[in-house]
């Protein structure tokens, strides 16, 4: 693994104590300790029920394109270039938007953002995550 890539994890590890923002997958149980539950990702999760899910929110607008998710493909060699990429998409107004609403959030409480991704350190939530932390 890079050595950017442990950092970015190592980083990440404390984000939630320090911005009370979590990342879990949507297929795990809801917490008492979520707070505000917030989907980023684009697509419904299969095989998951909106019940299920108890959400507070579906930010899809805070989810990468589709072609950057499709280039990306959860490969950990691109990580690095995927949140690079990723950031400057949340630079575009409907994205900075909803990315600011998402700020707002986690300053009142703790916001947990979901996704439906294997390994939530790859993830755009991850990325998040570390951007709502700043």
């Amino acid at each position: 693994m890079p050595v950017e890539d442990r950092a970015d994890r190592r980083s990440l590890e404390g984000v939630s104590k320090r911005a009370n923002v979590r990342v879990r997958r949507i297929y795990d149980d809801p917490s008492p300790d979520d707070g505000a539950r917030v989907l980023v990702d684009r697509v419904w999760p299969r095989g998951i029920s909106k019940e299920r899910a108890h959400l507070d929110d579906w930010c899809k607008a805070v989810a990468p394109s589709t072609e950057l998710r499709e280039w990306y493909g959860h490969d950990p060699q691109r990580h690095s270039e995927f949140a690079r990429r990723y950031k400057a998409e949340l630079q575009q107004s409907e994205q900075a938007e909803a990315l600011a609403g998402l700020e707002a959030l986690a300053k009142r409480s703790t916001l947990t953002l979901l996704t439906a991704t294997k390994d939530v350190e790859l993830s755009q939530a991850a990325v998040l995550a570390q951007l709502l932390a700043h």
